[in-house]
């Protein structure tokens, strides 16, 4: 038996009354997920425990096997470990998004999209002047690091929580936030005089100018996915949190030509590289950022045409390729967590599964993919952690 659980993250909704009331998967076509749904086993996941942030991280750790309230210690280390950057007992990680202020206000938690290229360039100029005891590591597109030796226990508020807020009113609280905060306006200079985006504002874009600090913590310690279930485990994704958790777990990173973590991914090209892994894995994991960023921008039409992608291009290539496979596969469906248009974050709510197909019980009633539509599944609510044990168990 095989299994690929494919994650869309974000998916999840709340009613839209641009929709007639309805989510975002309600709306939008997805002939592939709606036939896992008649065919399969549905069920409503809760992966982001109760009292936890409702973060990537959190709630990616739940799908992928893990109960985060005994295994997580926040989200950059986890990204440090993607990027082969080992931290000493003592270093804590900090993710370093590059951001854009403007008016005092948080405009955009991604620098306006800003490219890799560009971004290595202002990362390297905070490297060269804020550096020393601390340090900067670029990452893809605003997603950076920062190590030092302080701060782990800071109160620091990821940014896609806040935007159009002031940034003055979500500056790092607590433990070091003095210096966490000196950092941050330090950057204002450096980056405002930048070249690169002195060129973005010229071409209408918007500039990256500040560094914003979060989701900081000590390298985590966990028994590998191997040890934990038996399988031999491969995770594919373009955000490097995912491939982070991955590593942590043991299992193998499969990178992708043109993953990008953002609207544009090379979303066929996920699915067809997971079959393919198939052949030396008992089990592979498939996560596509799109709707989640969508759903950061506020972006009814992205999240709609995000989602509409992820069902055709991602689970249709996914059912076709099962049905040549020699042996039985199960493919699980679900999104993370909610990142609803009307809040444009991250929300705790439960989100819908479906596992497909249903080789050894017989299909529910449920007959389309949706929030809604999960509450009749036979599999009622479940802890996100637990779905691999109830994979494996059909």
């Amino acid at each position: 038996m095989k299994h690929i659980v494919l994650i869309g993250d974000g998916m999840a909704d709340y009613p839209i009354k641009e929709l007639g009331d309805k989510t975002v998967l309600e709306a939008a076509d997805t002939p592939n997920m709606d036939r896992m749904a008649l065919g399969g086993i549905n069920g409503l996941a809760t992966n982001v425990p109760d009292g936890m942030p409702a973060g990537s991280d959190v709630a990616n750790m739940s799908i992928l096997g893990y109960d985060p309230a005994r295994h997580y210690s926040g989200r950059a280390p986890l990204e440090a470990a993607s990027m082969g950057i080992e931290l000493d007992k003592n270093d804590v990680a900090f993710r370093c998004n590059l951001i854009t202020i403007e008016n005092g206000n948080i405009l955009d938690h991604s620098g306006g999209h800003i490219s890799t290229e560009e971004a290595n360039q202002l990362m390297q100029a905070i490297e060269d002047e804020l550096g020393g005891d601390i340090h900067f590591y670029p990452g893809i597109s605003y997603r950076h690091l920062m190590v030092a030796q302080f701060g782990a226990d800071a109160i620091c508020t990821p940014p896609h929580d806040v935007v159009d807020n002031p940034a003055s009113n979500h500056m790092p609280r607590g433990d070091s936030s003095e210096k966490l905060e000196e950092l941050i306006r330090a950057s204002w200079n450096i980056l405002s005089q930048h070249p690169v985006n002195k060129k973005r504002i010229e071409e209408g874009k918007r500039p990256a100018n500040s560094i914003w600090f979060w989701g900081q913590g000590y390298a985590p310690s966990m028994p590998s996915f191997e040890e934990m279930y038996g399988l031999k485990a491969a995770v594919i994704s373009a955000v490097d949190l995912i491939k982070g958790l991955g590593i942590c777990e043991g299992m193998d990173v499969i990178e992708v030509p043109g993953a990008t973590g953002y609207l544009d991914t090379n979303y066929m090209g996920k699915a067809e590289y997971a079959l393919e892994s198939l052949k030396d894995h008992d089990i592979v994991f498939v996560h596509v950022e799109a709707p989640d960023e969508a759903g950061h921008m506020g972006s009814l039409e992205a999240k709609i045409q995000a989602v509409e992608d992820f069902d055709s291009k991602v689970v249709g290539t996914i059912l076709e390729g099962i049905e040549k496979l020699s042996e039985e596969c199960n493919v699980l469906v679900l999104p993370d967590h909610p990142t609803p248009i009307v809040v444009r974050t991250h929300t705790p709510d439960p989100v819908p599964f479906v596992i497909y197909p249903s080789l050894n019980q017989d299909a529910d009633i449920v007959k389309h993919y949706s929030e809604d539509a999960a509450t009749d599944g036979i599999l009622s609510t479940v802890r996100g952690c637990d779905l691999i044990h109830t994979m494996l168990s059909l």
